[in-house]
């Protein structure tokens, strides 16, 4: 038999690897390229690092020997000691076919014991707007009130209405997965709903229902590195539009952290022990209310910055972080794979 190929040996973490589900049309990828994946590459190079992007039908593991898996990316292997992997499930309405090997290939990475930055359960957890709600409803920010209601063929008998009778109109209705604004709709009524749960029947899309904050609702990211609250997303939504992001036309701006934003991330840090995560709030213009998690959350350019200082800073402070959570974690486990292949062991079938 020929002996099974060796993962790179011993040393710093020298690869990030992003699972993301490869299905970007031509004139998306045209667009995020520019705007993040291109800046993310650049940073990490400077860094000593690379980062690349991957669908998970590019990771195969020879799990043969018992307890020595062997993890390759593309045709080339990958050990836990210099590679990381970047596990957000992804679950735009392109994206769902892709979900469940997603989320099991996350499981298979964890399991042949590589370090994620946030691992599978996180991922799940920041991905359902409720169950993040869920999660954290201790915050010391109050969360959204949400109903979480699936749909399917028998949306047409109503039976999510039980939980609604306490729900106020107009409404936000939206995917209780997507990202990006997507699906985001106001239901002025319980007729506007009923419509709107039809349409999502068409792709069995589960819905969040959120009382409406009001006109002018502002939405902030925090970006928090290392538990710390580093910088903050402003985002304004354009006038007559009840969402603030950047793809349905909201404007970004970069001001300090707010007191009480700030003052919450210690908690945020506590219950999310992740060396890199963004935390979402609305402001309602007299109040702040904890909307959403994002593990993965797009560090978005300052506009007005030909440089791309602030974007490029947080970037860094993130990859930084991730270098560093693998270094500990590394060291945690005696410096050494939990079952090392060796370049002359031979496999037996």
């Amino acid at each position: 038999m020929t002996p099974p190929p060796t993962a790179p040996g011993a040393g710093p973490l020298r690869r990030m690897c992003w699972i993301f589900p490869d299905r970007e049309s031509t004139r998306m990828a045209a667009t995020w390229r520019p705007f993040f994946w291109d800046l993310y590459a650049e940073v990490a190079e400077s860094l000593g690092m690379s980062w690349t992007r991957h669908a998970p039908d590019a990771v195969t593991v020879d799990g043969t020997v018992r307890g020595r898996p062997v993890v390759y990316v593309d045709d080339e292997a990958v050990s836990p000691q210099d590679t990381l992997f970047v596990t957000a499930l992804y679950s735009l309405p392109y994206q769902s076919m892709d979900v469940f090997n997603q989320y099991a290939l996350y499981a298979v990475l964890e399991q042949a014991g590589f370090y994620l930055p946030f691992p599978p359960l996180m991922s799940l957890i920041g991905n359902d707007k409720l169950a993040t709600l869920l999660h954290l409803a201790d915050s010391p920010v109050p969360p959204v009130p949400t109903v979480r209601i699936g749909t399917g063929r028998d949306i047409a008998k109503h039976q999510y209405e039980v939980a609604l009778g306490g729900m106020t109109y107009p409404a936000i209705v939206k995917p209780a997965g997507w990202c990006g604004g997507g699906g985001i709709n106001l239901a002025r009524s319980a007729e506007d709903l009923r419509g709107l749960a039809s349409l999502a029947q068409g792709g069995d899309t589960t819905l969040v229902v959120q009382p409406y904050l009001g006109d002018g609702t502002v939405d902030y990211r925090v970006y928090v590195v290392d538990g710390e609250p580093y910088a903050v997303m402003k985002r304004i939504p354009e006038p007559g539009s009840p969402v603030a992001n950047a793809s349905r036309g909201g404007a970004m701006e970069f001001p300090a952290v707010p007191a009480e934003l700030a003052a919450a991330t210690a908690y945020f840090a506590e219950r999310l022990p992740m060396p890199f995560f963004c935390v979402d709030f609305l402001f309602d213009g007299e109040r702040y209310w904890f909307s959403e998690l994002e593990p993965d959350g797009v560090i978005a350019p300052d506009l007005d910055d030909p440089q791309r200082t602030l974007q490029r800073d947080i970037t860094r402070a993130r990859f930084t972080a991730y270098r560093d959570a693998h270094a500990a974690w590394l060291a945690g486990r005696g410096g050494e794979p939990a079952t090392p292949i060796s370049e002359t062991e031979t496999r037996t079938r």
